[in-house]
């Protein structure tokens, strides 16, 4: 979605001030692969929350609103359990904090299987009440259909192919995909069946390097990699695992920062001061005016 707004960061809660700076588009993030080639990788941060958006927008070329808000935010065993609701109430957030990124909304588990028109009323209601300019969803050639219907009525479509989250209960774990010839030659022909579908962009998960290389090759849109291949024309990671906020990550995750630490010594700080009857002190206190 397009917008003239920027947000005052300054301000505790943000207020939208008039910038003319514009929103990326998806068919500017498409363009970006051109015979094969990305000379600029597509950057893509997952955000779930109006002052996250805020702080990665700038520095992202997608923001990825993703059903990983499930062991997030609501601390869930799984994705499966995530709700359209809970979807559209975190699009909306992100949308709302960002000004520049090209928001990007994960369809949650049960919200688009069953068929294409179920596909189509469950994005249209993430458009309409998020403003976001894509969804994403999971599944290779099974899903070429439905990503074809929803195309063509004015839906735009990220893919998203390898370990697929939403199939753990199948799959079986989360391990990393492709290791059989059989199970690479599927990924690879999953990638090629979305993007004939008309997807803008495949999210390449958890697969061994050289399939992931082959599926980037494969296909004329771009790929994003988690836990695939630098080669791949971008890359997306959970912000959270990146900034150090869980003891436990995926192997694939680089920690670009310890988060979690920093909050935790800022949290037991906070608390010896007030235990001490420390804090507030005068700084923070409202004292009587002097007559």
């Amino acid at each position: 979605m397009s917008t003239t707004f920027q947000l005052d960061t300054a301000t505790s809660r943000a207020h939208p001030t008039p910038s003319p700076l514009r929103r990326l588009t998806i068919p500017a993030i498409r363009q970006r692969k051109v015979d094969g080639a990305t000379a600029e990788p597509v950057v893509m941060l997952t955000a779930y929350t109006a002052r996250q958006a805020q702080l990665l927008d700038e520095h992202c070329d997608l923001l990825l609103v993703g059903d990983s808000l499930g062991q997030v935010i609501y601390g869930l065993p799984s994705s499966v359990p995530v709700t359209l609701d809970m979807m559209a109430a975190h699009g909306a957030a992100v949308v709302r904090g960002s000004y520049h990124a090209a928001v990007v909304v994960d369809m949650p588990f049960g919200t688009y299987e069953a068929s294409p028109q179920q596909a189509f009323a469950s994005a249209s209601r993430l458009l309409k009440e998020t403003g976001c300019a894509a969804i994403k969803l999971e599944g290779g050639a099974a899903m070429a259909e439905t990503v074809a219907f929803l195309t063509a009525r004015g839906i735009p479509v990220m893919g998203h192919v390898g370990l697929t989250p939403q199939a753990v209960n199948v799959l079986g774990g989360y391990n990393a995909r492709g290791r059989s010839d059989a199970e690479a030659q599927k990924i690879v022909s999953d990638a090629q069946a979305l993007d004939q579908a008309g997807a803008f962009a495949i999210v390449i998960e958890g697969v061994v390097e050289p399939i992931a290389i082959e599926a980037t090759r494969a296909v004329s849109c771009p790929t994003i990699g988690i836990g695939a291949s630098a080669q791949c024309d971008g890359q997306v990671l959970v912000t959270e695992d990146m900034l150090g906020m869980f003891e436990r990550v995926p192997r694939f995750v680089k920690r670009y920062a310890e988060i979690a630490q920093l909050i935790s010594s800022t949290a037991a700080s906070y608390a010896a001061e007030v235990r001490a009857r420390t804090f507030p002190g005068i700084e923070q206190t409202y004292q009587p005016r002097k007559s």
